[in-house]
């Protein structure tokens, strides 16, 4: 049984090492510019508490943290929010929470009255990609905002509410 929650302060190290793990596993090295070089990964809730932003995690029953995603306003572009920090272990891989926290980012969105929203990601990462699709996400030709990781992540993508 796992739950889906808002991030918590005690949650900062776990989710931290899940966004490690998993970076790691699919190669993508800090020295690339990829998120998990972010100097605020340690400090995710604190990150997540500014307007227009949210954070979930994912919690097994013993309380353990498996994986999580959010959204934050896109640096240099207020008007939309970006999809962040989306990274599961494998052992809740593929049993829909990613589709599932994509889904309340768009209602969190649409509740503060974004019109859209934006990820980058990697080819690495192709099984997140097609999901991506799969919810109506579409590809851009250029990166919008200023999010610092536009040189590692080669794919934009952006869905219209």
């Amino acid at each position: 049984m796992y739950q889906i929650r808002p991030i918590q302060p005690q949650d900062n190290a776990e989710i931290a090492q899940v966004i490690r793990e998993v970076s790691k596993e699919f190669g993508l090295a800090p020295e690339s510019g990829f998120a998990v070089a972010d100097p605020v990964l340690d400090d995710l809730y604190t990150v997540y508490q500014q307007a227009n932003a949210q954070y979930w995690v994912i919690e097994n029953q013993q309380g353990k943290i498996l994986g999580g995603g959010g959204l934050s306003l896109l640096k240099g572009d207020p008007t939309i929010l970006e999809i962040q920090k989306m990274y599961f272990l494998p052992e809740v891989r593929g049993l829909g929470f990613a589709k599932q926290l994509l889904e309340k980012a768009f209602q969190f969105a649409q509740l503060q009255g974004f019109q859209s929203c934006y990820l980058e990601t990697t080819k690495e990462l192709w099984q997140a990609v097609k999901l991506y699709e799969k919810l109506g996400f579409q590809y851009l030709e250029q990166p919008r905002g200023n999010t610092g990781h536009s040189h590692a992540c080669e794919i934009w993508m952006e869905k219209q509410l």
